[in-house]
């Protein structure tokens, strides 16, 4: 499934991250721009509302909060500079 996302979500959307369409938690395949394209199961597909989705409706999108806690971990590392992309890097971050 391949999707337009709003432009101002596309900072906390990473391949291989998760992306919540209509509730359902899904992992990102490719993010292109705006275009993120999700890879989806037959299981989920059969077992959830994905499969009356047409193209151009209109979904719920939830982006992974993890991304929002690290970005306020960076706003609050900018102003006390205690915390360092370095050091969130060989965190593992």
């Amino acid at each position: 499934m391949t999707i337009n996302v709003p432009s101002e979500l596309t900072r906390y959307i990473v391949s291989k991250g998760s992306l919540a369409i209509e509730g359902i938690s899904l992992t990102v395949a490719a993010i292109e721009g705006t275009e993120v394209r999700v890879a989806i199961i037959p299981h989920t597909a059969e077992m959830t509302n994905l499969r009356s989705l047409g193209a151009g409706d209109p979904v719920n999108l939830e982006v992974d909060v993890v991304a929002k806690y690290v970005e306020k971990m960076m706003a609050r590392a900018e102003a006390s500079s205690s915390i360092t992309v370095e050091k969130l890097v060989r965190a593992g971050f």
